[in-house]
């Protein structure tokens, strides 16, 4: 990988992050819910294809690192439902919550 290509792509991650960071803290409260849901999806989408990578047995090295990304990304999965879920009892009426 030459250094051109390496700066290019540090630059198109640099950009990435502050772009993400400024599109989710303008998100209003009121879209979070619905914004998480989408983003477990896409987490979903990741675990699928870190399974992929870790059992494809192409070298050691890519079957670590496709564990550590299962990892992570069963993490990132079961954080976001467990957040969603959180979020959602926020807005149920009192007395519903109070008979479950």
């Amino acid at each position: 990988m030459s250094a051109e290509t390496l700066i290019s792509a540090f630059y198109v991650f640099v950009l990435a992050a502050f772009l993400g960071y400024q599109v989710i803290s303008r998100v209003p409260p009121l879209l979070h819910t619905p914004l998480m849901s989408a983003t477990n999806a896409i987490s979903g989408i990741s675990l699928v294809g870190s399974i992929v990578t870790a059992g494809a047995s192409y070298n050691t090295v890519s079957t670590i690192l496709g564990l550590i990304a299962v990892v992570c990304s069963t993490t990132n999965v079961v954080g976001g439902f467990v957040i969603t879920d959180r979020m959602l009892k926020m807005f149920k009426r009192k007395d519903i919550a109070k008979k479950e």
